[in-house]
């Protein structure tokens, strides 16, 4: 296969390929560069990339090894143009070559220098080109060169062909690489129960319904791929059952067709031990359970998430009866998760040091799987091991994530379970899914973690006491799962009747936006007591400086019991309420002033209100009134209407609730809620 990148050389096009089925080609036809596919890491880091074999593939390229799970060996490499006259620069292209299953798990020097070869000259054609004028571009479609046909058969020769054909017991038939009959004697379109005719040209499983299984598409696939030689047994509706011997070349795949033994079963059971093995899902079955675990990986957010989709998913597709998945943490071994086993017994080995040699840390240290049938196996490879978990037969598979073993996925049979090398390349590939899955969730929970700490450090703590005021503070994130949000509200005490009030809006619900609230409300307290329009000023002067490339609105306000007003500004937030003692809430329409981070010169505008005995202040974030589809303003008119249906004297902690609830069983939000409320007392009410 022949890969050319597009113009950004972000993204590999199959141009070329030879000796491959469409039908396999397809899916990979277009590759990042980013990609965990051999041909990407070539490309992108200009090295040579072999696997020598279907485990190799399973470990270092588990999407890979999970959809084409078969014996082949691959090279990828860079093509790099001969560097006379001058320096080789590389051409972003790429060359792929399979070899069959029986190839040695090494290339020779002879291989490797062909190879090199190859590669040369085919960037040197690609750089040539590109000087004349013309330089290659990929097609639209990947070509998909054919074998030569071989020589046509004299009159005498293909009479004799055909009549040692027949004299072969049972039928044959001939599959070219797509697996499209192009030749099929009668006694084999007898045994098939089918006349020539329609299987001609066509695939053995839409010309034949009850061949229309994945499993028989898969053997197939297997002997299209690693060019080795396949049986199966399969069972037509009608009459005796039958037994595919398949012989795969570059060209095609003979096929002999014999009527099955009378105790020969459908499928081939695995191979059986001393004891009785558990029943084990087919072949297809597995296949299909471990696509959908990949399917379920991707949507797994937190580490707990992996745990539970491996083990749900996992134990009954493969028929384990335990697994238990450990990490490394401080040069330990560290349990995330179980099934199967006891809470008793996995105490008992989470903390293993690394430094022990146990059949946990092997893969630690190696990155290389075990696999031990029986207790027997166990004990012979770790005689220092006590055996506590009441299992017969194991697999610890390391976890390995970008390159490197961040744990151990052990499972665990209640029988001794012999491990096929298919079976082994199927869970080696399984567990770099999982630790792929698991290395990102446990970002991700370290990442909210921190962000979590961020918000819960920059928030008021507590909020001051101050004589004849009453004050509830609510803060609700909107992003499920991720308590994070970028919304504020604070509350400053000045003096025994002065106070300085503000909410927030940060842009952005993450670790950013978090760390940038707690500087927006260190700037809005080192100016507390100054007149708002100069307290805005200034905290926009700071963001603006620090140039964070996020945006924020702020409400700011100044009360003085004593004089009884409070002087407000705002810079692009939502108007506050204010609701006087007898009357019903209503916006204060304030000067509108800029966001701040914007511009360093921008001005704000204080106003005067006057804030009475009974006066109730509510400030508030978008979230509270924002409604997807709603004007602003109505939703903070529905806000204000159910401050005025409320008593004046209700305290105002459960008016907060009532008010944040109404937020929270409202449509889905997107944004945060951050609420302050404030009123002053006529006299002493609960809170």
């Amino acid at each position: 296969m022949i890969y050319l990148p597009d113009p950004t050389r972000r993204v590999l096009h199959l141009a070329m390929t030879f000796g491959l089925a469409r039908e396999f080609a397809l899916p990979w036809s277009r590759v990042v560069v980013d990609d965990p596919i051999p041909v990407a890491d070539a490309v992108r880091d200009g090295r040579f990339v072999w696997l020598g074999g279907q485990e190799e593939t399973a470990r270092r390229y588990p999407r890979l090894g999970l959809v084409l799970p078969y014996d082949f060996a691959l090279a990828a490499a860079p093509l790099v143009p001969d560097p006379v006259p001058e320096p080789a620069e590389p051409t972003g292209a790429g060359l792929v070559l399979l070899w069959p299953g029986s190839h040695p798990p090494h290339l020779t020097e002879r291989e490797r220098d062909a190879v090199d070869a190859a590669c040369r000259r085919l960037a040197n054609h690609l750089r040539q080109a590109a000087a004349a004028g013309h330089p290659v571009r990929p097609p639209a479609q990947p070509v998909m060169l054919r074998p030569p046909p071989p020589p046509t058969p004299g009159p005498a020769e293909a009479a004799a062909a055909m009549a040692f054909i027949r004299r072969l017991p049972g039928g044959n038939c001939s599959l070219d690489l797509n697996g499209t009959i192009t030749f099929i004697t009668t006694e084999a379109a007898e045994l098939l129960r089918a006349p020539v005719s329609r299987l001609i040209g066509a695939l053995p499983w839409e010309a034949l319904p009850w061949m229309d299984t994945p499993v028989i598409e898969d053997h197939y696939r297997a002997a299209a791929i690693s060019r080795l030689p396949r049986s199966f047994t399969a069972a037509p509706p009608i009459g005796r059952n039958l037994r595919f011997d398949l012989y795969p070349d570059d060209t095609g795949i003979s096929v002999r067709i014999t009527p099955a033994a009378a105790d020969e079963p459908v499928p081939p059971p695995a191979p059986r031990t001393a004891a009785p093995a558990e029943p084990a899902p087919s072949r297809a079955t597995a296949l299909y359970q471990l696509m959908h675990l990949a399917a379920a990986l991707t949507e797994a957010v937190h580490a707990r998430d992996v745990v539970d989709q491996a083990a749900d998913l996992l134990v009954p597709a493969l028929g384990a009866q335990a697994l238990a998945l450990l990490v490394a943490e401080e040069q330990r071994l560290r349990i995330v998760g179980f099934r199967g086993y006891t809470a008793e017994l996995m105490a008992r080995y989470d903390g293993i040091p690394l430094g022990i040699h146990t059949a946990s840390t092997h893969g630690l240290r190696t990155g290389d799987p075990l696999f031990f049938a029986d207790t027997g196996e166990l004990a012979a490879a770790f005689p220092a091991v006590v055996i506590g978990d009441g299992m017969a037969a194991w697999a610890f598979l390391p976890l390995i994530a970008s390159g490197r073993p961040i744990g151990t996925l052990i499972l665990a049979y209640a029988r001794p379970h012999p491990f096929v090398p298919g079976e082994r390349a199927i869970l080696t590939s399984l567990a770099g899914l999982i630790a792929q899955a698991l290395d990102r969730a446990r970002l991700y929970d370290t990442t909210h973690q921190l962000a979590h700490s961020l918000q819960t450090g920059v928030l008021p703590r507590a909020l001051p006491d101050v004589p004849h005021l009453e004050v509830a503070a609510r803060y609700l994130p909107a992003a499920h799962g991720f308590d994070i949000g970028g919304d504020f509200y604070d509350l400053i005490r000045i003096d025994d009747t002065t106070v300085a009030a503000a909410v927030g809006d940060v842009q952005g619900h993450n670790v950013n936006a978090a760390a940038l609230m707690g500087q927006v409300r260190t700037a809005v307290h080192a100016s507390a007591g100054e007149r708002p329009a100069e307290v805005l000023a200034r905290t926009n002067r700071l963001l603006t400086d620090l140039d964070p490339g996020l945006f924020t609105s702020c409400v700011y306000a100044h009360i003085d019991l004593a004089t009884r007003t409070a002087h407000l500004a705002t810079a692009g937030h939502p108007p506050p309420l204010l609701r006087h003692a007898g009357g019903p809430a209503k916006m204060l329409h304030l000067p509108p002033g800029l966001l701040l981070g914007i511009d360093p010169d921008a001005s704000y505008t204080s106003v005067e209100v006057p804030f009475e005995p009974g006066s109730l202040l509510t400030l508030f974030t978008d979230g509270l009134v924002e409604v997807r589809g709603e004007d602003l303003e109505d939703g903070i008119e529905a806000v204000a209407a159910r401050i005025t249906a409320t008593a004046e004297h209700h305290p105002v902690g459960r008016l907060a609730d009532d008010l944040i609830s109404r937020g929270r069983g409202g449509a889905p939000r997107t944004d945060d809620i951050a609420l302050l409320l404030l009123r002053f007392a006529q006299e002493e009410q609960p809170m």
